[in-house]
């Protein structure tokens, strides 16, 4: 059992991450970090994400948060995401959203509805503090 986060390094990101760590003490159960890989063809950019990433999952680690870190293409997310927590018996999936206009509302997004209703555990979507 786990709890799954998809992450990008966004506001969204974080706030997605910070509840998933939160969740995954509370169920006393590990976390995964779904690292959603943007398209960096620059290799300098993507050196520099990978290290971040590195650091990242150091300090969940020295937090006491047992991590597993698996990137992802970000074209593919709810497919990649939905897959994961599958395999990894999910018991919570987090994903981070933004907010939206009245006709983004409407439409909600097509990656968002794909996990909400594809993934084979309860999602939970993390909007962040103060109104962004």
């Amino acid at each position: 059992m786990a709890v799954v986060v998809g992450y990008i390094p966004t506001v969204e990101g974080e706030a997605a991450l910070k509840r998933a760590v939160l969740e995954a003490r509370l169920r006393n159960t590990r976390l995964i970090l779904v690292n959603l890989q943007q398209n960096e063809s620059l290799s300098d950019a993507r050196s520099a994400s990978e290290q971040s990433l590195a650091e990242l999952h150091k300090q969940l680690v020295a937090s006491g948060t047992e991590v597993e870190t698996i990137s992802a293409p970000a074209t593919h997310t709810s497919e990649a995401l939905i897959e994961i927590a599958a395999t990894h018996s999910a018991d919570l999936l987090v994903i981070g959203i933004r907010r939206r206009s009245a006709v983004g509302k409407l439409l909600m997004g097509s990656t968002a509805l794909e996990i909400l209703t594809g993934a084979p555990c309860p999602v939970l979507s993390v909007r962040p503090t103060g109104g962004q």
